[in-house]
């Protein structure tokens, strides 16, 4: 059944794209693919038609599904059947966006070239890629999972444009891999839209400082403009700017529009999000999905806001393969130096325990361990104190979206807030 869907999706797609010759946007990398995908189609809808990949449609069926503007039909037939014909009524006419804003996944070999079979990108987008990466358990190496997202800037034509992450350091074999024009951003001087060091912005209360998000300024062609980014809580989060700023300079826009612009965008549920706790606490909700990167970003975030207790509960991150021991081993080192508090959850956070053992953490006193995210949300959630900073982050299938909502000051209002809130979700 899924691959006579897959066949379908695939071959409506390219009639579609065919028919419309929109400019394609394909995003790759290991980290922020999504929140650049939004941040850049934030900024490219202040002067284009956009559409942009939902949720994380990313695979096989995500890319098309968004070239094709339906959502899946799920197990039902007679649901597919109605998206296939609504589709075919879409090619004979209709108000087509003038630019596609695809988030391009790699989880297997060949996935990037699957996709490539469907759509070749205009521009070519290549975020951060992390020391371990997720889904490498799937490679025989980190260097076989780069070489797989690398197909993407070969698929790019002498016309059209690559850009990509000038810090990464795997990302300077693209030069080799690409007749296109390339176009960097970062925080390097050698970056074409070179980003500046940014700040976090904080609002003042009676309760004390709330942040609100960080401030930096971008230099493009001899213009430097400054950006706000309200609602992003990382300093790593200046990339978003960095990479639409290249995009929308490729277009045509001008820094001070794209700057505007930026007032449109807000992060992704469960991207380090700030919310509301209980008990006059704040809760950054990382819990979309974990790996090595994201995970220092988000503890990076948690040690540089102001809290009277920073505590971190952390789930096991999936996909690692080999590098799972290393991984959650360098998890627990590094959250012993940003956190009061630690909370792991699952089977591969032992590793993390045991390091934090070693750090002088105290079991039962500073240090817990559950087994299902549901456990800890339970123990958590008498312990929260007034001014307490609190990140909650793993991998997917750890749910750990339940703890957040747990210790929520409106949980009634989860649904809005909150990643995997939709029914099928929440029977699991």
């Amino acid at each position: 059944m899924r691959n006579i869907l897959q066949s379908i999706l695939a071959v409506l797609a390219r009639i579609m794209l065919r028919r419309y010759r929109p400019t394609v946007i394909g995003i790759t990398g290991n980290v922020g693919k999504t929140s650049t995908k939004d941040a850049i189609a934030a900024v490219l809808g202040a002067r284009f038609s956009v559409r942009k990949s939902e949720k994380s449609y990313n695979n096989e069926l995500g890319v098309p599904l968004t070239v094709l503007g339906i959502t899946s039909g799920g197990k039902n037939v007679f649901g597919w059947l109605a998206r296939f014909f609504l589709a075919a009524v879409r090619l004979i006419g209709t108000r087509y966006p003038r630019v596609l804003v695809l988030e391009m996944g790699v989880d297997k070999p060949n996935d990037m070239e699957y996709l490539l079979g469907i759509v070749k990108p205009d521009i070519a987008v290549f975020t951060s890629l992390g020391d371990m990466p997720v889904h490498v358990e799937n490679f025989i190496s980190r260097e076989a999972l780069v070489t797989e997202k690398l197909k993407l800037a070969s698929a790019v034509s002498p016309r059209g444009h690559v850009v990509y992450n000038a810090d990464v350091a795997s990302w300077q074999s693209i030069k080799g891999k690409t007749k296109a024009t390339l176009v960097t951003y970062g925080f390097s001087e050698h970056a074409d839209v070179r980003i500046s060091p940014p700040e976090t912005r904080f609002a003042v209360s009676g309760a004390g400082s709330v942040p609100l998000g960080i401030a930096c300024k971008i230099q493009h062609k001899g213009s430097i403009v400054p950006f706000r980014l309200d609602g992003v809580m990382a300093t790593d989060g200046a990339y978003l700017a960095g990479a639409a700023c290249a995009v929308g300079s490729i277009l045509g826009m001008h820094l001070v529009d794209m700057a505007s612009a930026f007032g449109q965008y807000a992060p992704p549920r469960g991207r380090l999000r700030l919310l509301d706790g209980i008990r006059g606490s704040l809760i950054l909700d990382d819990t979309y999905n974990s790996s090595p990167s994201s995970l220092d970003v988000a503890l990076a975030a948690l040690g540089s806001l102001p809290a009277r207790r920073r505590i971190a509960v952390m789930g096991d991150m999936l996909e690692l393969g080999g590098f799972t021991e290393r991984a959650h081993r360098e998890m627990g080192e590094k959250a012993s130096k940003m956190c009061d508090v630690v909370y792991v959850v699952g089977l591969k956070t032992k590793f993390a325990y045991d390091e934090l053992v070693g750090r002088n953490f105290k079991p039962g006193e500073n240090l817990f361990s559950f087994s299902t995210s549901q456990e800890a949300a339970q123990a958590i959630y008498p312990a929260v104190k007034e001014g307490d900073m609190i990140l909650v982050k793993g991998s997917q299938g750890m749910r750990m979206e339940k703890v957040v909502k747990e210790i929520l000051a409106e949980p009634e209002h989860a649904e809005n807030l909150l990643v995997r809130q939709d029914p099928k979700w929440l029977k699991i």
